[in-house]
């Protein structure tokens, strides 16, 4: 059996699902596929297989099967199941959120930067998912009791990214929508800041996303691909000055800090992404005056500049397309009016 499966340590990983692959033994009489997965993988509720099933989760022979298909002898079975949360106690708390759009299934909304999405180690108040318990359950004192009262997460940004999220408030949801996410139909597009000037217009970074093998707190590129995931970055230039450059990127894969990492493999590090060295003055002049522009710069974002613009997907029961659009935030658009102003200047 072939576990892809989202690694406990990538707190702020994009995709928030499981893919298992299992071939049906030789000697396998035929089966229910629900109780045959059941049987398979551990941890896993039958009810929470048969929603797979019903989101088009489950494949057998690359083709979707109910969840009362017989399996047979030599089946090659793909499952995509939404993470199970971690155990840990979880408060509502009375923060302010940005909800863009809300129904009865999902919410999507507007995240700060500086705002953690999940609590855990560092981290167990002032997140976006206390925030989000507070408003779907504003009369709860105590800790959640029950799993499916959680809000359902299958996807994140990291917690100095701003932007647009989407969250699911039922099971079939967050299932139907992690089938998006996985068959890469969703549409993600993020704007970034990065030093250098671009070289091409347009162009896709396919190289894969791993732990960096020196720091765990980091990600890498592995371009022989014989470590990390696959992962696929599309990038545009928007807009030049000079010393940096302002790009649109699509997101095909969604891997921990896929984004930063992929820019600075591409040699143009996020403006101010303290952890993959976008925090130096890494393009310009050795004068005082311009390394005291950048610091002025550095103080206006004090954070990466990435910022997750718009966000695409269909309505999990309704089928309709939605799109979502979120203008940067007040320190993005400061910053890039300052880099605007400077390069008018320097020619």
């Amino acid at each position: 059996m072939d576990n892809e499966s989202f690694h406990p340590d990538d707190q702020e990983s994009e995709e928030l699902f499981e893919h298992f692959r299992i071939q049906v033994d030789k000697g396998q009489s035929l089966l229910r596929i629900d109780k045959f997965l059941v049987n398979r993988l551990e941890n896993t509720s039958r009810n929470r297989i048969q929603s797979a099933a019903v989101a088009g989760n489950i494949r057998v022979n690359n083709k979707p099967v109910k969840s009362n298909y017989k399996v047979k002898p030599l089946d090659q079975i793909s499952i995509v199941l939404t993470t199970p949360p971690r155990e840990i106690e979880l408060y509502g708390e009375d923060i302010p959120l940005e909800i863009i759009y809300e129904d009865e299934e999902l919410i999507v909304l507007n995240k700060n930067a500086g705002m953690v999405v999940h609590p855990a180690y560092g981290n167990y108040s002032g997140t976006l998912i206390n925030a989000l318990i507070h408003h779907l359950h504003p009369s709860l004192k105590g800790p959640l009791m029950t799993e499916n009262e959680r809000p359902g997460l299958v996807h994140r940004i990291d917690k100095n990214t701003s932007g647009l999220l989407v969250i699911a408030k039922t099971e079939e949801a967050l299932t139907k929508l992690a089938h998006q996410f996985y068959y890469r139909t969703i549409q993600r597009h993020y704007i970034a800041l990065v030093w250098g000037n671009v070289k091409e217009e347009e162009g896709t970074i396919d190289a894969h996303v791993g732990r960096s093998m020196k720091d765990r707190k980091m990600m890498d590129v592995f371009e022989d691909g014989e470590y990390g995931k696959h992962a696929i970055t599309h990038y545009k230039v928007l807009e030049r000055f000079g010393y940096t450059t302002l790009v649109s990127c699509k997101l095909e894969t969604g891997r921990t800090h896929q984004i930063r990492v992929h820019m600075k493999h591409l040699g143009h590090p996020i403006f101010n992404d303290e952890t993959y060295g976008g925090d130096k003055v890494i393009r310009g002049t050795r004068f005082t005056k311009y390394k005291q522009f950048v610091q002025n710069c550095f103080t206006l974002i004090p954070r990466q500049a990435l910022h997750a613009a718009s966000l695409g997907f269909t309505h999990p029961s309704t089928n309709k397309s939605l799109y979502f659009e979120s203008a940067l935030p007040k320190d993005f658009d400061a910053v890039i009016e300052k880099w605007r102003n400077y390069s008018t200047f320097e020619e």
